[in-house]
């Protein structure tokens, strides 16, 4: 193992972009940040858009910032982001237009007019991907339908993070986590779905060749080194460019009795699985199959996470009654337990002007008292969410057979003690927390696989293991889960 290197973590996300140094010093990992920058949606004559060549532009910032902090290279720099959305470039290497973002209206309705061509089931058989309007499958051929003209000048589609990977070296080629998310990768033959493709006439010449995380792709442009400042290569390195992907990659001793949970704003539950499970059950209980590192598949639903008491928050700070996370959580410890739940995946959920109206509306209509004061909204939505995973739970272990002791929570809430108690608590099952910045570690860690610093992905894992601190959450027993379970279980049943 090679020590004292330096990797650059391009991590972006869709209301904000950072770079992230990864220090590794032979045994361990540290990190530390070294640009943040807003992102977001632009809207244009009725369409929505990223903007990514300002996203460009603060990539190249953050890189002048390393040259003028270190006044070295770095050993490499690699980019994950979300899913879903691509770039189309011309014959000579042109971005055609501003990529769409994936909140735009042209996929409306599209999913619908696909399958009067092609079954639904027939497309989830083949690529395991649940059906959602955003999938790059439906923004391309929403394209189709209406006879884009960038479509007839389009040579190459490349995925938000490979864009800026060909921004960096010239290489064209989708890594195959994002590749996963398009619903137009087989990840069984680890292939594009040609057939599906054809039957809806999208030119296939346009999909590159699909790269493994880890991979070299190739020195970083002259010209690139130039602007900011470098006099020494380094590489571009295609890690786990899918950003769950990265978080997932980031897990210790994720083993087959381990769940995960990427825990934000929204919540992402699964199992890493050598291969994708297709059957029609899978597709009717809403789960997915996406890539992961090292050639395995995450198989996992995406549920409501945070966003619920985030939005509580954001009006309270509106109204002027705002608090801190801290404060919100020994409020919500303090509340009365059980008092009322919601079933955070119904639609009222999902864009309400007022989330503390919602909830008390939701409460109301389902016949439970009403939840006033701010703890009491916040244990609701606590609960509810420590619910829903219980709920997952149990489906996964009946969808893939395996008896599952631990959950791994990675991200944003694994700070958050009180919900992976109660997690721990509706699970009946250890939860671990940690890494917070699972993304931005999985990303460097790969990087270190990539040059020969570690010597594979489960090398790098226990490098991460040996670097962060964890907490460890035993369930506490308690009757009062099993009539809650029941009241969720109906509540999710009458909001679908």
């Amino acid at each position: 193992m090679q020590a004292a290197m330096k990797f650059v973590a391009v991590d972006l996300g869709a209301s904000s972009g950072r770079l992230v140094i990864g220090h590794w010093d032979g045994l361990k990992f540290s990190l530390e940040e070294l640009h943040r920058f807003p992102n977001g949606a632009v809207s244009l004559h009725g369409n929505i858009y990223w903007d990514v060549l300002r996203i460009w532009s603060e990539i190249q910032v953050g890189l002048t910032k390393f040259r003028a902090r270190y006044n070295e290279s770095p050993a490499g720099i690699g980019v994950d982001a979300w899913g879903v959305d691509f770039a189309l470039l011309d014959r000579r290497g042109r971005l055609l237009d501003n990529p769409s973002h994936y909140r735009d209206s042209r996929t409306n309705g599209v999913p619908e007019q696909a399958f009067k061509l092609i079954s639904e089931r027939r497309i989830f058989s083949a690529t395991g991907v649940q059906t959602w309007s955003i999938n790059t499958l439906f923004q391309l051929y929403s394209m189709v339908r209406a006879r884009d003209p960038k479509l007839d000048s389009a040579q190459t589609m490349l995925m938000i993070p490979d864009l800026f990977n060909y921004f960096l070296c010239g290489e064209r080629a989708i890594e195959y986590t994002e590749a996963s998310t398009t619903q137009m990768y087989n990840l069984a033959a680890k292939d594009w779905d040609r057939e599906t493709m054809q039957v809806l006439s999208i030119d296939e010449r346009i999909l590159p060749r699909v790269v493994e995380p880890a991979t070299v792709l190739g020195p970083v442009y002259r010209e690139v080194l130039e602007t900011c400042g470098f006099t020494t290569p380094f590489p571009t390195i295609a890690v786990a460019s899918h950003d769950t992907a990265s978080a997932v990659a980031s897990i210790p001793n994720l083993d087959e009795q381990s769940a995960f949970i990427s825990s934000g704003t929204w919540s992402l539950m699964g199992m890493e699985l050598d291969a994708p499970i297709t059957s029609e059950r899978t597709q009717e209980l809403n789960f997915t199959n996406e890539g992961g590192a090292g050639g395995a598949t995450l198989l996992l639903r995406n549920l409501t996470g945070l966003w619920i008491v985030q939005e509580c928050m954001r009006q309270w700070e509106i109204e002027g009654n705002g608090c801190s996370w801290d404060e919100l959580i020994a409020e919500a410890k303090a509340a009365q337990p059980f008092r009322s739940l919601v079933y955070p995946g119904a639609k009222v959920f999902l864009a309400p002007k007022n989330m503390p109206a919602a909830i008390r509306s939701f409460c109301k209509d389902s016949g439970q008292v009403v939840p006033e004061s701010r703890g009491e909204l916040a244990r609701c939505g606590f609960e509810s969410l420590s619910l829903s995973y219980a709920a997952t739970l149990e489906t996964l272990e009946s969808l893939t057979g395996r008896e599952i002791h631990t959950i791994r929570v990675v991200g944003g809430g694994a700070q958050n003690s009180f919900l992976c108690q109660l997690t721990a608590d509706a699970c009946n099952r250890t939860v671990v927390a940690g890494p917070v910045e699972a993304s931005a570690l999985g990303n460097v860690m790969l990087q270190a696989v990539a040059v020969g610093a570690l010597p594979d992905i489960v090398a790098g894992r226990a490098a991460i293991g040996a670097s962060i601190e964890y907490s460890t959450f035993t369930p506490l027993p308690s009757g009062a889960w099993a009539s809650a379970k029941l009241r969720h279980k109906a509540l999710a049943a009458t909001s679908s």
